[in-house]
């Protein structure tokens, strides 16, 4: 076998990108709705996160079902990873040296999708640290969930609420998510073209549910920290 026939073909990796891209967009949004719980209070905030380990529960053991998504995640997030940095170091290398020059610019989007994933990469990690580990950069006041079972005690609004009055922390969730709106309005693009779309009704349809879901995501999440900050939500 040649050493070309052994790598992924580009179209493959482009697909990889697309679906793993969508299945992680997915979940930014819906992680976003669960946030606006914060909105409601302690109670309603700290019993979805109970849902989250109990779900399916007993059916599946306790954070089953989380563990699952938190697999699912995580593969999806290492294929979109690997996908991403080969495509980009495959266009390193076919442009050499001499680049054309006069060619149709790139969106700013576009030329900044390694940075803005990397950033977002950056942030996922500090978000776990902070919010579901408590270790490094969380609060001197994080509190891990209590008696872990079917009636396990949670203290995920105390959490957030001590991690984002923390003026660093907040101003530096609330940038991200602007890094996050950018890298989806090119990501969520990407898709349509990366799995065939060319139909300009789908494209135009697509753009706009692109639109509105990064636009959500970066207003949802953004918006927190400050208001967590403001002492709006306390």
């Amino acid at each position: 076998m040649t050493r070309a026939a052994a790598r992924p073909s580009h179209v493959t990796l482009k697909a990889i990108m697309a679906v793993t891209g969508t299945i992680l967009a997915l979940f930014v949004l819906v992680h976003m709705i669960g946030n606006l719980k914060a909105f409601a209070g302690p109670e309603d905030y700290n019993a979805y996160a109970h849902l989250l380990r109990t779900l399916l529960y007993p059916l599946l053991p306790y954070e089953g079902a989380l563990w699952i998504i938190r697999v699912v995640l995580s593969i999806a997030l290492l294929l979109h990873l690997w996908a991403g940095l080969t495509l980009w170091a495959r266009g390193r290398r076919a442009r050499g040296r001499h680049r054309r020059t006069h060619l149709r610019g790139l969106t700013f989007g576009a030329r900044t999708m390694v940075l803005s994933g990397l950033v977002v990469l950056a942030f996922i990690i500090v978000h776990l640290m902070d919010l579901t580990l408590g270790v490094a950069v969380a609060s001197g006041s994080f509190r891990g969930p209590q008696d872990p079972g079917p009636q396990v005690r949670m203290s995920a609004y105390e959490n957030l609420v001590a991690s984002l009055s923390r003026p660093g922390m907040a101003v530096f969730y609330s940038l991200v998510m602007l890094v996050i709106c950018l890298h989806l309005l090119q990501g969520l693009w990407n898709v349509v073209n990366d799995l065939g779309g060319t139909g300009p009704r789908l494209r135009a349809v697509w753009k706009v549910i692109g639109l509105l879901a990064a636009l959500a995501i970066a207003v949802g999440n953004g918006a927190l920290p400050m208001l967590v900050l403001a002492g709006v939500i306390a």
